[in-house]
């Protein structure tokens, strides 16, 4: 029995609309890049990057480089932004979740890729995740250079889309943070996280719906709408610490840093101190944003909501008690709001609140 000749894009896939989607996007990944990226090479089958870089305006030059790689998603924090219509600011979460990671252990963010995946190919609400990653990649200053969009209809439902993101970086093997120099009397300082940011979604999206709550209704204890308060985007962390630790050449007055992602403020901070210390963190240090407040009277408790979310603290550094003042004042400069919520005691590796 003969058939007709099956195509591509009656199949589900549109090579074409593939070639005019990188097109679109050439705009937003080439304002990301500096001059260590090879611009001439951009479209081809990979991008190119140069680690060492001697003209005097953006100097780099590694003597024992260590290369650092992550990478991460946003989630089920997709599922709100499809819900609201609002594609803007998932870019931002996803180099966010990326490079607040990579930098813990005192790298500098070279360069990220994307991967997205959808049901359909949609140029003008998907431009809007994209401008979003650079805009993202241009806060950590760090280059766009390259992704995948794949287009699955029969892998994804109409609407669907998912994000991964992967980022790399470099630091000198000199200067790598790890929790082996973190000693008892070090100062646990803390950077404000925006809100939830991009971990718990799971928790979030059952408590909304179980309750029965509309993110398009505005809450007078938000002063905002439910949607806006959860959709806020991940805070990048990037420049303050880097300007904290380029104002530390020679010194390491940084013994530890952690990003407060999944696992909240008990799991992460315990990641970055050594078996034989304790965090102890004072609960009267800071106010966590409303909108966490306002999740726990939808139906869950404390303790759990420090077991999942940062509770109001997004990233922390840990530094030796002589340069706190110093430390503090360069992350000022920075932008930031950086508050003292604890010490390191001898311990067993816990996270301990005190009032």
């Amino acid at each position: 029995m003969s058939r007709a000749a099956l195509t591509y894009k009656e199949a589900g896939v549109d090579i074409h609309a593939n070639t005019r989607w990188v097109s679109a996007i050439e705009s937003a990944m080439s304002s990301t890049y500096g001059p260590r990226v090879f611009k001439d090479h951009h479209g081809g089958f990979a991008g190119l990057f140069k680690l060492d870089y001697d003209k005097h305006i953006s100097r780099r030059n590694y003597k024992r480089p260590v290369l650092v790689g992550c990478t991460d998603g946003v989630g089920t924090k997709v599922l709100v932004a499809i819900e609201m219509n609002r594609l803007s600011t998932i870019g931002i979460d996803l180099v966010a979740m990326n490079v607040n990671d990579l930098i813990t252990c005192g790298a500098e963010p070279l360069f990220f890729l994307d991967y997205l995946a959808v049901h359909k190919l949609d140029p003008d609400n998907l431009l809007q995740v994209i401008e979003g990653i650079a805009a993202g990649c241009r806060e950590a200053g760090c280059a766009l250079l390259g992704g995948e969009t794949a287009e699955m209809p029969d892998l994804y439902r109409r609407g669907d889309l998912d994000l991964a993101g992967f980022a790399v970086g470099v630091l000198e093997q000199r200067k790598v943070i790890d929790r082996s120099r973190v000693k008892p009397r070090d100062v646990v300082i803390a950077l404000p996280s925006s809100g939830i940011h991009s971990n718990g979604y799971t928790l979030v999206r059952k408590l909304i719906a179980r309750a029965g709550c509309k993110l398009d209704q505005y809450y007078d204890e938000l002063g905002e709408t439910l949607g806006e308060a959860v959709l806020r985007p991940t805070r990048i962390y990037v420049k303050a610490v880097q300007a904290v630790l380029h104002r530390f050449k020679v010194k390491r007055v940084v013994t530890g840093m952690a990003h407060i992602t999944g696992g909240g403020l008990t799991e992460n901070i315990a990641r970055a101190i050594p078996a034989k210390c304790d965090v102890v963190l004072s609960r009267s240090a800071w106010r966590p944003p409303p909108i966490f407040d306002f999740l726990r009277r939808l139906g869950t408790t404390r303790p759990e909501m420090y077991k999942v979310f940062n509770m109001g603290i997004g990233y922390i550094l840990i530094v030796r008690p002589l340069y706190v003042d110093t430390v503090l004042q360069t992350l000022r400069r920075a932008g930031e709001q950086p508050f003292v919520a604890g010490r390191i005691e001898r311990g067993t590796q816990r996270v301990r609140f005190k009032r």
